[in-house]
Order: structure tokens, then sequence, then C-alpha cells
């Protein structure tokens, strides 16, 4: 308050200096003015005949009156001035305080008599508020989801292991194999989580070359179409072996995710993978038979941990995935319906 106090004096004084100034600049130009006059051309000087150049008291009077009506003029246009300035830097000043505090939701305050300038400020001071109060609740979102993701696998491994300690479960193959199930899922869900970060900071780097897309494709269903049928699906393809450009670890991780959330949430029948090139742009679609995406939950399907009524399951990152390569490579992912009865998920880029 106090250095709002003083900017709004210093704006008074300033207006009142100024309009002093005005007023004693135009009565001593105007006599400077008629003194060369009359030193120049005294016959033809207007009061060359009157007793004296002095003002008369009446003069004085009218000088008097014009300087403190001015004056006046001046305080008041220094009052609305400064209100028009000093509120909204005031409520930015306090909101500043507030957000130092840890109050991330306070907001500044203008209103319409607020010159452009300080309007502006305040706009861009409650949207730098908005941001920063959006991060701090992603922030904590994040903070919780991946505490909740880690917890499973980490107390399996940990009771499965304390069995093993305490000679509670035998040591053979089969126990062993289920703990390195739980290790490489721990091992995909930090790598999910480091590639998604990465994009959110804009430093997801793509390794671009020509590539052959039905060959990166075809070594990703091998690998995965196992568990595909043993989850009674059937896998079919559709390719096109042109070179794209494009970077083939991303896009076979993208595929790994969008064959998982295929496993995980639709009903075992045909699966498409298919492979589209139109002018300057590659498709990548992976379709199934179904039960399909509910329109209401399409807008926050690619969001990360964002399962919804019908993704109950997996740890809600991999469509997320999905999206951060598509945005990686200048491209996106899109949502829809399949010709199978499902859903279709569209992956493309331009190339």
């Amino acid at each position: 308050m106090t250095a709002a106090g003083g900017l709004s004096r210093r704006i008074i004084r300033s207006m009142v200096s100024l309009a002093l100034a005005t007023t004693l600049l135009t009565v001593l130009g105007s006599y400077a003015f008629y003194t060369l006059w009359l030193i120049l051309s005294p016959a033809n000087f207007p009061g060359a005949n009157s007793e004296s150049l002095f003002p008369t008291p009446l003069e004085w009077g009218w000088m008097a009156l014009t300087a403190l009506a001015a004056l006046g003029l001046a305080v008041v246009s220094a009052l609305g001035l400064a209100r028009q300035i000093l509120v909204p830097l005031n409520s930015v000043a306090e909101s500043l305080r507030q957000v130092a505090l840890g109050d991330l939701t306070v907001r500044a305050s203008t209103d319409d008599q607020s010159l452009g300038e300080v309007a502006h400020l305040v706009r861009d001071f409650n949207a730098m508020a908005e941001r920063l109060d959006r991060m701090e609740r992603e922030r904590q979102f994040w903070s919780a989801a991946i505490a909740h993701e880690l917890r499973t696998p980490v107390t399996v491994l940990r009771g499965r292991l304390q069995g093993l300690t305490e000679g509670v479960f035998e040591p053979d193959p089969a126990l062993f194999r289920s703990l390195l199930t739980q290790v490489e899922g721990l091992g995909r869900l930090i790598e999910d989580l480091r590639l998604v970060g990465l994009a959110e900071n804009g430093r997801l780097d793509l390794y671009w070359e020509q590539t052959d897309l039905s060959a990166e494709i075809a070594a990703v269903v091998q690998a995965f179409e196992p568990s595909l049928i043993e989850a009674g699906f059937l896998l079919s393809c559709q390719l096109d072996n042109r070179p794209m450009l494009c970077d083939p670890v991303r896009i076979r991780q993208a595929l790994l995710a969008l064959l998982e959330n295929v496993r995980h949430h639709a009903i075992p029948g045909p699966v498409r993978i298919s492979v589209r090139v139109e002018p300057e742009r590659c498709h990548l679609v992976v379709e199934d038979s179904g039960p399909g995406v509910p329109e209401a939950e399409i807008t926050q399907i690619f969001v990360a941990f964002q399962r919804g009524q019908s993704h109950g399951r997996g740890s809600g990152l991999g469509l997320a995935v999905v999206q951060a390569i598509a945005h990686a490579h200048g491209g996106d992912v899109i949502c829809g319906p399949s010709s199978l009865g499902g859903t279709a998920f569209d992956l493309s880029w331009p190339i």
C-alpha cells in the first residue's frame, strides 16, 4: 500500500505541476508577446495609451481563478488516472503475495475503466496463475496416479519374495516366471511414464529414417500374435509395402500399445491392422470387433490414467503413449467406429 500511495501522490504532483507550468507559460508567454509587440511597434500596440502595463486587480483575480481551476482539473484528472492504474495494480500485487504464500487459485481483478496496458497485465497475470494452478493439480494427480500404479506390482513382488525368504513358497520355475512378469510390467510402466513425461516437456526425440513399415509391423505381429490368439483374437493385416519416413522404434512401440489395448479391452474376435497411404500422409489403423468406446469417453481416452468406465484395466498409459508418439511425428491419433463393429484407432503422420 505504501508503494501504491507513493505512486498515487507522484501522479497527482506530476499533473499539478504540469497544469501550473501550463498556466504560467500561458500567462508569461502572453506578456512576453505583448512586450515584444510594444518594443517593435509601439504605435500599433493597442494599450500604448494606457497608464500602466501591469495587470489590474481584476486581471490578477482572473489569472488566479484560471490557475486554481487548472489545478483543480489537474487534481481530478490525476485522481482518475491514478485509480485506473493503481486499482488493478494493487489487485495484481495482492494476488502475487497470495501466490507466493501458495494460494494458486487467487485471481487479480480489473474493470472497464482500467487502461488497456494495465488490463493486459491483469489478464496475463491471471493466465499465468491459471497455468500454475493447472500444473499443480496435474502434478498432484500424476503423483497419486503413479503411486497407485506402482503399488500393486511392488506389493506382489515384495510378498512373493518375502514368501520365498521365509520358506512359504517353493522356488520353482513357475514362481520365477510370475516374478519376471511383474518385473517386466514394472519396466513397461516406467518406460511409458518416461515417454509421456518427455512428450509433455517437448523432449521426445525421434530418429527419422526411410522404413519398410510392413516389415516392422510384421515383426510386432509375430511377437504379439500368440498372446492375442490365446485370448481368442484373430489377427489380419492389410499393409502397404512402400517405404515410409518415420521413427520405426516409436511406431513399433505405438503399435504394441494399441494391440495391448485390444487385448485388455476388446471382446475376442477379428482384429485388423492396416497401413493406408494418402497424398503426403500415412495412416496406421488398428481395428477390433467391439464393444467400442462410449462417445462420452472419446475426448478423454488419450489422457494419461483416464481409463473410463469401459477401460478399467491396464495402467491407463497405453493410449497416452500412442498420442505422444503421434504428436512427436507431427501427426495425431483419433478414435472412431470400425467396420468390424468395434473401435478403430487411426495413427497418422505426414510423410
